[in-house]
């Protein structure tokens, strides 16, 4: 044991437990649940339009911007997708039973009116830097929107840790290190080569280059994990019913893996469920308005509506489709955690001693290699913003340089430490939306009433 490693994780733990404490937990489900209602549920009525936006060829690249509005959900995609959906979920069941899953559906739900008012909010205030890209996120809507620039600057120094130090890179790179040793033996020097290379190909080439690698490697990848999920689940298909009433009702028992009915509690359940939802969606941390800035389109509400779907797929498909195959296999109640665990159910679940592990080290590895991308995006528009275009070469740099040092800490630590700065970048960003609550319902009404209108002139001319 080391003395100095467990007085530092304590530490870590004792402000993460207060960075996510009840207050947080309600600043993000409080305003989403407002949006929610003041929207009139838009995440539910207009999913059916926001998803036909996505998949439709249709003013994909209408308007002003760097990228398509989809490969700008993409790129946000390439982010948010990553281990959160397999290490992430595994953790939150782990720690608040199956009820979590719930609590990150719940999240999840109201997470997409979070989406949607951030993303509208950063095209509607984005700028072009000195180098003709589009500037855009919640540092921009803080000090144009609100008028706030400390708070713009908190934001933007926070999202800065969170790109160095959290969801960014210890632990993606940790989690890539780990599968292709565990799957391929494949020594952590030889990884860590491969993965500093590839990352400074893609992203020295800045935000098209990440988005043109995010939009033909995230429909893959996510379409390859859910064929897989969906391999394990109907194989276990008998026991699928139990798994979803387990799910429901334990949300409100706190039934945990390591103590029975007694352990968790339910406040447990709810803050897995929630933290690491938020983890794995971003929904309320204002990254993925930064990806929406750069979309080519001439309305914010249509890359708000885009981009709220990023939660959806993250989320409401791809997180409940590792959630279930942990329940149904059993997996959750085993002695494994983390990425062992979403492994020993794929082996289980498919009844195979190589193929299903190979499905999840594979999926993991890409998961997090397109969040490092997304990531490396993401913080260089904060330094941007803080210090001009003339600091994205040394940022880069050091990003490199922190990749590569990413597989070298300790697991416990990389999750704590990317917690904790994930809460805190989330506390600005929130606040702006609510200060910028108004511009959101106005913009929304002004566009719905136009959408009418033209349906209505259309009716009449037919």
């Amino acid at each position: 044991m080391n003395p100095l490693h467990d007085t530092l994780q304590n530490t870590l733990q004792v402000i993460d437990n207060l960075v996510w404490g009840p207050p947080l937990l309600l600043l993000l489900v409080g305003t989403g649940l407002y949006l929610t209602l003041r929207l009139g549920f838009i995440q539910i009525r207009y999913l059916p339009l926001a998803l036909s936006y996505v998949f439709s060829n249709k003013n994909r690249t209408k308007g002003s911007g760097d990228i398509s509005s989809f490969a700008a959900l993409c790129t946000a995609l390439s982010a948010t997708i990553g281990t959160g959906n397999i290490v992430g979920v595994a953790t939150a069941i782990k720690l608040g039973g199956p009820g979590a899953l719930l609590w990150m559906w719940i999240a999840a739900l109201f997470g997409m009116a979070t989406k949607y008012a951030e993303c509208l909010l950063a095209v509607k205030y984005r700028e072009q830097d000195a180098n003709g890209q589009m500037l855009g996120g919640p540092m921009y809507y803080l000090e144009k929107g609100v008028g706030s620039k400390w708070l713009a600057k908190m934001f933007a120094f926070f999202a800065l840790g969170v790109a160095c130090f959290g969801i960014g890179t210890f632990p993606q790179v940790n989690a890539i290190v780990d599968a292709a040793y565990l799957s391929f033996e494949v020594p952590k020097e030889y990884t860590i080569v491969l993965l500093t290379i590839l990352v400074a190909t893609v992203t020295l080439g800045g935000i098209k280059s990440i988005a043109s690698v995010a939009s033909k490697v995230v429909p893959v990848m996510a379409g390859f994990y859910i064929l897989a999920c969906l391999l394990v689940l109907t194989s276990q298909a008998d026991a699928l019913p139990a798994a979803i009433a387990l799910v429901i009702s334990s949300a409100f028992t706190g039934q945990a893996a390591t103590g029975g009915f007694v352990g968790a509690g339910i406040m447990l359940a709810i803050q897995s469920g929630i933290a690491r939802g938020v983890f794995s969606n971003e929904s309320g941390l204002g990254s993925a308005p930064m990806a929406a800035a750069a979309a080519k389109t001439d309305s914010c509400v249509h890359q708000g509506l885009t981009s709220m779907t990023g939660t959806f797929f993250d989320t409401i498909i791809i997180c409940t489709m590792t959630g279930l195959t942990l329940v149904v296999t059993g997996a959750w109640q085993s002695d494994y955690a983390g990425a062992a665990m979403t492994t020993y159910a794929f082996a289980a679940g498919l009844d195979s001693g190589y193929w299903g592990p190979l499905m999840v080290s594979v999926g993991l590895m890409f998961f997090a290699f397109t969040t490092i991308l997304g990531w490396n995006y993401y913080g260089e528009r904060c330094i941007t913003y803080l210090f001009g275009v003339k600091a994205i070469l040394p940022y880069k740099v050091i990003f490199l340089v922190l990749i590569a040092g990413g597989a070298f800490i300790k697991l416990d630590m990389i999750w704590l430490i990317a917690d904790i700065v994930n809460g805190l970048m989330a506390v600005p960003n929130l606040i702006g939306l609510v200060l910028l609550r108004k511009v959101v319902i106005s913009e929304t009404k002004a566009y719905f009433d136009l959408l009418k209108s033209a349906s209505q002139g259309t009716t009449q001319t037919a």
